[in-house]
């Protein structure tokens, strides 16, 4: 919180003397190196650069649409993750929470032989309700998220795929394409543009405009401050009245709506899931989320680095594939980034402290 506090108060050297205004240039500079996306922005910068120079197909327009598509899939997750980090918790049953609300609204859909919107909305309220039972289960226990969400995760991947064989004999659900809203609903969730050669998808539009919605929530609002404020220290926010409770389930919330988000645009593009598919995938969420700047301790970090740190994991995951290296290096690079970015994640901050 006094970080977006910080950012909002005037400077208290600017009396118009010029060594009032070297005092703000330093400043201004210092806090822009301080900024938790600085590290991520120079990391995607270098990534970029790399893969523009080795890979002749990397830097063609189609190439870069699908980029932009594999860094989206991660990334809306990513804000939603990001913020809950931020405000001191984890969520390690985002991956398999997913899947869960793209199965739910599937079957729903077909069994019932419903408008997929129903189904969807269904869905809707099965992601919030995991979300909100991560919180209550948070605040009424106190055990830590890690060790609550690692118990979600667990029990919704053996749900994933037991309700699916029990319900339609294999592991995965029906195909809903012929079914009534479909279409609408693809359109919404899974729409691609072809603007000039370059395609673009649904996925990548909704990103950008949840990442400037996450944005102005977390710098531009009370309920932003109250994040900052109770992952920096939860007890001290308390104190001086923040609703901690409600913010940290409103958070997980966050978290399931943008699992149920998710899962909508794989029900749609695909025309069916797969009971076992998501596992992993909450780990390159919090990895894009701490390249991006976000701390493990909470209370520090940004939406635009987690948008930053997805980029970088989506031009590495296709970059490898276009200069034509072995595939499987690309889990070895994702684990290199994270450890390179904590570690200068730590060291620019130390760095701009000590001025």
């Amino acid at each position: 919180m006094s970080q977006a506090l910080a950012s909002r108060a005037p400077s208290p050297e600017g009396n118009g003397s010029e060594k009032a205004v070297r005092v703000g240039q330093r400043s201004l500079a210092r806090r822009f190196l301080s900024r938790p996306e600085f590290g991520s922005l120079i990391g995607a910068v270098v990534v970029f650069c790399v893969f523009f120079t080795v890979a002749e197909p990397f830097r063609q327009a189609s190439s870069l649409s699908t980029v932009l598509y594999a860094s989206s899939t991660i990334g809306l997750m990513a804000i939603a993750v990001a913020l809950l980090m931020i405000g001191g918790e984890f969520d390690l049953s985002a991956g398999v929470a997913v899947i869960t609300s793209a199965i739910t609204a599937g079957m729903f859909s077909y069994q019932f032989s419903t408008n997929v919107w129903v189904g969807a909305g269904a869905a809707l309220l099965v992601s919030l309700g995991i979300g909100f039972v991560n919180g209550m289960l948070l605040i009424r226990t106190r055990v830590p998220s890690f060790l609550i969400t690692l118990s979600m995760f667990l029990m919704l991947q053996g749900l994933n795929v037991a309700v699916t064989k029990l319900v339609t004999g294999s592991v995965a659900t029906r195909n809903i394409a012929d079914m009534d809203g479909f279409d609408s609903a693809s359109f919404v969730f899974a729409a691609e543009f072809s603007i000039g050669g370059f395609n673009l998808r649904a996925t990548v539009i909704w990103w950008l405009v949840f990442a400037a919605v996450g944005t102005w929530v977390l710098l531009r609002t009370r309920v932003g401050n109250w994040i900052y404020a109770i992952g920096g220290n939860k007890e001290s926010a308390r104190a001086v009245g923040v609703p901690v409770n409600k913010v940290k389930i409103g958070l997980f919330m966050t978290v399931g709506f943008m699992a149920w988000f998710v899962g909508m645009h794989m029900l749609f593009q695909y025309n069916t899931v797969q009971s076992g598919e998501g596992v992993g995938n909450e780990l390159l969420y919090i990895m894009a989320a701490v390249v991006g700047g976000c701390l493990l301790t909470g209370g520090y970090g940004t939406v635009i680095g987690a948008v930053i740190g997805a980029f970088i994991y989506g031009m590495t995951k296709q970059g490898i594939v276009y200069a034509g290296w072995d595939n499987n290096w690309v889990m070895f690079f994702v684990g290199a980034m994270l450890l390179t970015a904590v570690l200068v994640n730590a060291w620019v901050r130390t760095q701009a402290n000590k001025r």
